[in-house]
């Protein structure tokens, strides 16, 4: 039938044909990718509330638990981080401005306002000084050029020194406990902010510069601890 019709026509139905199969190679990327970014998103949502739980639960054990426990508390900390750091990936992918990150984020946001009010309760009871970083940043385009440096700083700091406690948080982010504590910590809106063990600072250049935000007894000790661990 074919060696009868026209050489156009045969490139023109060839030309559909791939056409047809391109959109449907496509069509279910997109889909496959969908049901992809909805099971994160639902398994870091359950995450959250796993760990809201525990972390309310463990609040009630540890707040009239010996000074001595209160090295437990760290290891929830990390899996917030870590839980963090899954949660950024999803919004670098699907953008700051999707409905279910944002709802994500908010979620995560006083998941991580609970464990600093944990830490500040057990440092004030146990008569101790916990390495703290609040790290405010801005998503708004213009507001903040160096917050992914600054971020990325941060992630290795923490990665390195275990003990040091690090949140983050979107300023711009519409929660009433963000706003209470940008009120309570005084944050400026200049971006990138850091409230390190109370202590407010704005901007960032090096690493090196950076560092120098930090007490000193951070990186003796942790560099003890990794060393021995080598």
């Amino acid at each position: 039938m074919l060696k009868n019709t026209p050489l156009a026509l045969k490139n023109a139905l060839l030309a559909l044909a791939i056409t047809a199969l391109i959109i449907g190679t496509v069509v279910y990327a997109i889909n496959y990718l969908d049901r992809q970014r909805l099971s994160e998103l639902t398994a870091i949502q359950s995450q959250l509330a796993t760990d809201t739980l525990s972390l309310e639960t463990q609040f009630s054990l540890l707040e009239n638990a010996p000074c001595e426990d209160i090295a437990s508390g760290n290891e929830l900390s990390q899996e917030v981080s870590t839980l963090g750091d899954r949660l950024s990936s999803t919004e670098a992918r699907l953008g700051s401005k999707n409905a279910q990150v944002i709802e994500l984020k908010k979620q995560y946001t006083l998941l991580q306002i609970r464990d600093y009010l944990l830490t500040k309760r057990l440092a004030t009871t146990c008569h101790i000084t916990p390495t703290v970083a609040l790290y405010f940043y801005s998503n708004v385009p213009g507001t903040c050029t160096d917050c992914d440096r600054a971020g990325y700083a941060l992630s290795y700091l923490r990665q390195t020194y275990p003990s040091l406690r690090v949140y983050s948080f979107d300023y711009d982010l519409d929660l009433g406990a963000l706003r209470t504590l940008e009120a309570v910590e005084k944050v400026q809106q200049n971006f990138p902010a850091f409230v390190i063990n109370g202590k407010r600072s704005y901007g960032f250049s090096t690493l090196e510069e950076f560092e120098k935000e930090f007490p000193k007894a951070l990186f003796a000790t942790s560099t003890a601890s990794t060393t021995t661990k080598k």
